[in-house]
């Protein structure tokens, strides 16, 4: 009786062992993600529909967000694994100890395709970057927008002294203070900002007019890079395919891009699917910049180390 007792022991425990490696081998091919509905995430839905995630043997869950905020909320709590974010975003996390990695340029600027334009309020009289000078500029502040405001601002020769902001941290509420007139000038990106346009608010300058500035990136945590190594080089491939779909076809992904991107109605007909860079990660100078700009600013003490922060090991091959 005792030896039956033993053996039935025995196998429950094998079954639960069994349950459990089981459990850790699906684990180790699951990606979790957040994702904000903008152009930069739109590799990671072609990549689901062409069933290039499946191909792979992994599984990738992609959790909708609703601002930067609440995305890094998700990481910080360990509930995802991966985000598209941008460098100062990173380097955040980063201050203290190394949480997460850069991995890859999710989109730059290409083209005559930006990523953020500096736009002035319909009717103004503003058609240069030096007619800024003074003026307040809505943005959302210590952010990537301040960032590249700022930086577009020197380069159109308006001096440190000379330039001004205005925080409007919410998105639609910057873009109806534009164009309302309410604020006389402000950042925003695309496809709000080529809605603003169509709205009658004048661009003034955008983030093509200087090589390297702004780029949204595909950060991974730590952990996740050391314990799911192979799937999170798996997902790379299936980007890179991705990005290379759209590239060659983007009116193929159009219904798509509709579906899971936010597209404001007076541009859905109009704006179109941009180029998405390949195989590339953010270089030092890049890097360095936003550096600069963050200790500048008192966001960081010192400047981080790149290769601490950023990897081109998991890009395509």
């Amino acid at each position: 009786m005792i030896k039956k007792c033993l053996i039935f022991f025995h196998c429950i425990l094998l079954s639960f062992s069994m349950i459990s490696m089981a459990s850790a081998a699906k684990e180790a091919h699951l990606l979790r993600l957040a994702l904000l509905p903008i152009p930069s995430v739109l590799p990671i839905f072609v990549a689901e529909e062409s069933g290039y995630f499946k191909e792979s043997g992994i599984t990738v869950e992609t959790l909708p967000v609703g601002s930067a905020v609440e995305r890094d909320q998700l990481m910080q709590a360990g509930r995802i694994d991966g985000m598209i974010n941008e460098i100062s975003g990173a380097a955040i996390f980063n201050r203290d100890k190394v949480q997460l990695k850069i991995i890859a340029i999710a989109r730059s600027p290409i083209g005559d395709r930006p990523i953020f334009r500096i736009l002035a309020a319909p009717g103004s009289s503003y058609s240069g970057v030096k007619d800024l000078a003074g003026i307040p500029v809505g943005i959302s502040k210590n952010t990537i927008i301040e960032y590249i405001t700022g930086r577009l601002l020197q380069a159109g020769g308006v001096e440190g002294g000379e330039i001004h902001y205005q925080s409007v941290p919410v998105l639609p509420e910057r873009l109806q203070l534009l164009l309302s007139g309410q604020i006389k000038a402000a950042t925003l990106p695309d496809p709000l900002a080529a809605s603003a346009i169509a709205a009658g608010a004048v661009e003034i300058v955008n983030d093509t007019a200087l090589a390297g500035l702004s780029a949204s990136v595909i950060s991974f945590s730590a952990a996740a890079l050391a314990d799911k190594t192979d799937a999170v080089k798996k997902f790379m491939v299936a980007w890179d395919r991705a990005a290379a779909d759209l590239n060659a076809d983007p009116a193929k992904y159009k219904e798509l891009m509709l579906k899971k991107i936010r597209v404001p109605g007076n541009v859905q007909v109009s704006f179109t699917i941009p180029p998405y860079p390949r195989k590339r990660v953010p270089n030092l100078a890049q890097w360095d910049d936003v550096m600069d700009w963050m200790v500048e600013k008192k966001l960081l003490s010192a400047p981080l180390v790149y290769g601490d922060s950023v990897t081109s090991d998991f890009l395509a091959r």
